[in-house]
């Protein structure tokens, strides 16, 4: 197929309901509450640890952008690149425009193989175009080999944070879901189970060992692509994904348009970057990197899926582009104060927090109830700027966002309401009159506070309105001069 940004269509998420709905319920659910105060608290301080060793960390979030703007400016240019190392390392290389497109190519080299089944290395690309799915459609078992993938996988759940997908469980919770689901005909569910960690990972590795031996086809994503190598990179901290990346004879990676990189030595900021923002590591424990095909060890025929899916409608926008150097962390949401009270499942996408908040909306599109939500989901505190390795500027997205929102007609009762107040504060007259008007409001009011105002919604549940004042300014200024002329 030819090279470079393909025409786009429009990209395929997992469907949820509109970020206040799921947000209110999450709220309400005080045990994952608890679950995420506690988890994002310890990967913040052991975050904060690794970073602070590291005098000049800024030049490094510097280094780091600078590298993704370079590969962003001319990404046609870069991408070409990669395809032809690829090729030449004897990869073959597939271009997709949306979800539908990869997940085809994927279930095709499967049945091309003959295989009823494939190990997954957790991947944020695959759980976005809904290959698990489409894999079960077509009569093929998708494997989850990563520990908290897994946990989803059996829970029947869904990922709720980019680097840990199952931080809204407990681990009493996850033995419940592992004594439940972990049984397979001929083998019955560890009976002896606790919920000790060591126990539980235990029982992970026994259920998944044999998936790996057996496996004949692996899928993965990946965490960089280096142009001008053909390279490409995983990073992760259990080891299965090496087991996938090297065991089977067949390995499809679903790779991202965006990351791409120019050189390899634009791989050294990254690998500096990403364990100390993610899992508050100097190093992950495991970087696998492969370039093509090999005829000993590893995969004989290695396939890349080049994905779109909604990512060249990002690259267009100048300011928007910026969430495409996004590295997958999840720093902006251990220390994001919105993230940490809702969870994932309220952003309505693989992708939650603030980098979900502003790449949502740029991928799909404002049209939802969700992406016109989805922008209003955060304080603007500036922490997740802070945080993030490569320097996006999460909250002047959300602005932007924002005010697209608004020209787009959406959260049409706050426009309805801005606008009339512009109308009442642009005319002394008017705005003395609505003064007096709400003067004879809080006589009737007195001293009572109001907690609850019809028409204003959440607002008001949240907050108690203020009570109008008794006297305005004028009045005030009146009678006090009255006052004085008389004295």
């Amino acid at each position: 197929m030819s090279a470079g940004p393909v025409q786009q269509t429009s990209p395929t998420f997992v469907g949820m309901p509109a970020f206040p709905e799921a947000a209110r319920e999450a709220l309400a659910n005080t045990q994952q509450r608890a679950n995420l105060h506690h988890a994002t608290r310890t990967i913040r301080a052991k975050r904060a640890g690794v970073v602070g060793e590291i005098e000049d960390w800024e030049a490094l979030r510097v280094s780091g952008a600078a590298a993704k703007d370079e590969a962003l400016h001319h990404l046609g240019d870069y991408l070409e690149q990669l395809e032809a190392s690829l090729t030449a390392a004897g990869a073959t290389v597939h271009w997709a425009r949306d979800a539908a497109e990869a997940n085809a190519v994927v279930v095709e080299i499967a049945r091309a193989k003959g295989a009823d089944e494939v190990v997954k290395v957790k991947s944020m690309a695959t759980q976005e175009i809904e290959l698990n799915e489409a894999l079960e459609e077509a009569g093929i078992s998708a494997w989850e080999t990563d520990l908290a993938e897994l946990i989803v996988q059996l829970g029947h759940d869904r990922p709720s944070h980019i680097l840990v997908p199952a931080i809204h469980r407990n681990r009493s919770e996850i033995r419940e879901i592992f004594a439940r689901e972990m049984g397979e005909v001929g083998r019955p569910a560890p009976d002896d189970l606790t919920d000790d960690p060591a126990r539980l990972a235990e029982a992970a590795r026994l259920h998944l060992r044999e998936k790996f031996l057996r496996a004949k086809v692996a899928v993965s994503g990946a965490n960089f692509a280096v142009a001008e190598t053909g390279t490409l990179v995983v990073v992760e901290s259990e080891g299965n994904g090496r087991m996938c990346l090297t065991l089977p004879e067949t390995l499809v990676s679903v790779v991202g348009i965006e990351k791409v990189l120019p050189t390899w030595a634009d791989l050294a900021p990254m690998l500096q970057l990403l364990p100390r923002s993610s899992t508050g590591e100097r190093m992950n424990p495991y970087t696998t990197m492969w370039s093509g095909a090999h005829d000993g060890d590893g995969p004989q025929d290695v396939h890349v899926i080049l994905l779109d899916n909604g990512r060249s409608h990002v690259l267009a926008d100048a300011l928007g582009r910026q969430a495409l150097r996004c590295i997958r962390c999840s720093a902006c949401l251990n220390v994001c104060p919105v993230y940490e009270r809702t969870g994932g499942h309220a952003y309505g996408s693989v992708y939650p927090g603030p980098i979900g908040a502003v790449l949502n909306p740029q991928l799909r599109g404002t049209a939802s109830e969700v992406d016109q939500s989805l922008p209003y989901a955060s304080s603007l505190c500036g922490a997740c700027f802070d945080a993030c390795p490569v320097r996006i500027d999460i909250p002047e997205m959300l602005v932007q966002l924002r005010g697209e929102v608004v020209q787009q007609g959406g959260h049409r009762a706050e426009s309805a309401a801005m606008s009339a107040a512009a109308w009442v504060l642009s005319d002394p007259r008017r705005l003395a009159a609505a003064q007096k008007a709400a003067t004879v409001a809080g006589r009737l009011v007195g001293d009572r506070t109001i907690r609850s105002v019809p028409g204003l919604g959440a607002w008001s549940d949240a907050r108690d309105v203020p009570t109008p004042p008794k006297e305005t300014f004028r009045q005030w200024w009146e009678r006090e001069r009255a006052e004085g002329s008389e004295r």
